[in-house]
């Protein structure tokens, strides 16, 4: 692990986890607004609510069965990335529902909740950036639409697409919140996401263009 840690550099690895826990937080700010979160976070709080068990426990649950797919078709995609986010990421995201929970936004009127929602995808969209441009490996989640995009005609975009209107209606049909939230998770994240990395994540982590 000491060499594998060495080959890889520790600048990568504390922006990795560092990405992780500030995209945590940016889950939490959606969730803060009752406006909806990205469609496989607004799909796993929803059948966590229904199942009657904390968030951050079905998301490994749930992250475990799609890994088959990644450690079958995708084991390329997988890093020491791939596991923080699996297991830290929803522990994260409780971690600062609870704590932002005593903001009462929901209460402060439409302005503040959308407000919150801006924040929250800038505050994700560094999170994101962080995470991806460490290379450090990704989440079965994020993996499984790229895998689909491998072993089939259809680009990515369309797959990823497939994937999060799949968790969209599964949302929905548990009587999860789908709103502006989980429409610009799903649709709105990419030119705020290149922001950073061009003008933060590849400086602070010394990652090239071609590298990330």
């Amino acid at each position: 692990m000491k060499e594998y840690l060495g080959r890889i550099g520790m600048r990568r690895v504390i922006g990795m986890i560092l990405g992780n826990i500030i995209l945590g937080m940016g889950i939490a700010i959606f969730r803060t607004s009752l406006l909806g979160n990205d469609p496989y976070s607004a799909m796993l709080m929803a059948g966590a609510e229904r199942l009657g068990i904390a968030y951050h426990i079905l998301m490994p649950i749930v992250n475990a069965v799609i890994f088959i797919v990644e450690i079958s078709f995708g084991r390329h995609f997988i890093g020491i990335g791939t596991f923080v986010n699996w297991f830290l990421l929803g522990s994260v995201a409780q971690f600062f529902i609870d704590l932002f929970s005593v903001l009462q936004i929901p209460e402060r009127g439409m302005a503040i909740r959308l407000l919150t929602v801006a924040v929250g995808v800038l505050v994700v969209s560094l999170g994101v950036s962080l995470y991806q441009t460490a290379d450090l490996g990704i989440s079965p989640y994020d993996s499984f639409s790229i895998i689909i995009s491998e072993h089939c005609p259809l680009q990515y975009f369309w797959c990823r697409l497939a994937t999060d209107v799949v968790c969209t209606a599964i949302c929905f049909s548990l009587g999860g919140i789908v709103n502006v939230g989980t429409a610009v998770c799903a649709f709105g994240l990419g030119p705020f996401v290149h922001f950073f990395d061009e003008h933060i994540s590849r400086k602070t982590l010394g990652v090239s263009h071609s590298s990330s």
